[in-house]
């Protein structure tokens, strides 16, 4: 744990997790990741005509010889206005792969980032019973919070997700859909003691896994004895 300085409801601080905002910045994989994420959002419907496909131009225009000009076959030869579109866009997919792994240090490296700013806020909870507008703007003057800021929301946070909607400045996300563009791409991230990420009990997973193997070493032994039987 690493103490940073948060800002809160109450003017208080809070320590975080040193291995999600206080990792190293990592540029590349970033960038990386934004990429794919941009380019996994386009539609990749883009469609042109070929020749082959443009209505018309079954017969050939004039003669082979004797006019001229320069032989031609169809009126609708890429070289005629409305003819068919030499080598054009096909629709394809702009998806490129990102393990998991990836995407998870790049989220870490975003959150540091914000983090060695002293751009992470913190709040306890909303607590409106109303969705209101007014009420999410004379928040985030209470806390200071200037430029684009990005509201991380849990499931039960319908109502702060309403009341900030209309905020030009504001946007929100789910938790579970926090990544690195969109952390980037504002100015202040702004938690909730519900969605601050934790760091994970490493003591506890391998506990687990111990265990977990442990179950499974027990049914094989388990069916092997059977299969003896």
């Amino acid at each position: 744990m690493t103490a940073v300085s948060v800002i809160g409801a109450q003017g208080k601080t809070v320590d975080l997790p040193e291995e999600i905002f206080a990792a190293k910045v990592n540029v590349p994989l970033i960038h990386q990741v934004v990429v794919a994420q941009e380019a996994a959002a386009r539609q990749g419907t883009h469609a042109t005509k070929s020749r082959g496909m443009v209505r018309g131009g079954g017969r050939k225009p004039y003669r082979q010889k004797g006019t001229g000009r320069a032989r031609q076959g169809s009126i609708r030869a890429p070289q005629f206005a409305g003819g068919g579109v030499v080598h054009g866009p096909v629709p394809r997919s702009y998806e490129q792969r990102t393990p998991k792994k990836m995407v998870r240090l790049a989220l870490r490296s975003a959150l540091s980032d914000r983090a060695s700013e002293s751009r992470v806020a913190l709040v306890d909870r909303f607590g409106w019973d109303a969705p209101r507008t007014k009420d999410a703007v004379a928040l985030l003057g209470a806390l200071g919070l200037e430029g684009t800021v990005l509201v991380v929301l849990s499931r039960t946070d319908g109502i702060a997700a309403r009341a900030m909607r209309n905020l030009p400045h504001a946007s929100t996300i789910d938790a579970g859909e926090l990544n690195a563009h969109d952390v980037l791409a504002h100015d202040w991230v702004l938690f909730t003691d519900e969605t601050l990420p934790v760091a994970e009990d490493r003591d506890a997973v391998d506990a687990l896994a111990e265990r977990d193997d442990s179950a499974a070493d027990e049914v094989t032994d388990a069916a092997e004895t059977g299969g003896e039987a």
